[in-house]
């Protein structure tokens, strides 16, 4: 069974919701496509992508003092596939594979990997990783890091996000629209990636439904519409 990152942090936050999708098949009800912030991400991979042939820093990285240039890999593009292949790891004792599909790979002159995720938003305020709700995003760079290190590779314990904040106060819109681009360091730490894995393990050969998350939004809907059912 091939277990994503997503589905990892689904079952942190809400077991009963990802016993139902993962064991049941019983999906939540889809939220809606993020179809700019995809594009967005081809736009930065293709950027990337020709410093990476050259082996050089992109700009971002000279400004933001970061010493590393893309890693050049014959698996990249594998590595960036997250519905089809990704990073992936057999998780011993189990017959899950974990997998993960990650925005861009850096090197820096220690032979270091470093882990890179682009994010995009459009807000007044200064982008940040303080919200609670970012949690996941920290994850999702730790699990990256987590499923490197698992193939052998030496990996640097801060990773980076790049994330593009649209820019709402243009007096005009002109048929574009601006980005203000911000690399936020982040120093993960994924010793707790092995336990949630066998937790996860033991979840999915429980053969009873585990109890919801209390604050699962989903959750308490159908509570609360059952009542009326």
């Amino acid at each position: 069974m091939r277990l994503s990152r997503s589905k990892i942090d689904l079952f942190l936050n809400c077991p009963k919701c990802f016993y139902l999708d993962v064991k049941l098949k019983i999906k939540r009800p889809p939220g809606y496509p993020f179809t700019i912030n995809t594009e967005i991400d081809r736009l930065l991979k293709n950027e990337f992508d020709i410093h990476r042939a050259k082996h050089t820093a992109h700009p971002l990285m000279t400004a933001y003092g970061i010493d590393a240039v893309p890693f050049e890999h014959e698996k990249m593009d594998e590595w960036r596939d997250s519905l089809h292949h990704g990073i992936t790891y057999p998780f011993p004792g189990t017959d899950l594979i974990i997998t993960g599909g990650v925005d861009d790979v850096w090197i820096n002159p220690a032979g270091e990997l470093i882990v890179v995720d682009y994010k995009a938003t459009a807000k007044n305020s200064e982008v940040t990783l303080d919200a609670d709700w970012q949690i996941g995003y920290k994850r999702q760079m730790e699990i990256y890091q987590w499923l490197f290190r698992k193939n052998d590779f030496k990996v640097a314990d801060t990773g980076y996000f790049v994330y593009c904040n649209g820019r709402t106060a243009q007096e005009s819109f002109d048929g574009k629209l601006e980005f203000d681009i911000k690399v936020i360091p982040y120093t993960g730490n994924t010793d707790w990636v092995d336990g949630t894995i066998k937790d996860i393990w033991d979840c999915l050969n429980e053969d009873t439904v585990p109890h919801p998350a209390p604050d699962c939004e989903f959750c308490n809907y159908r509570q609360a519409a059952h009542k009326f059912d």
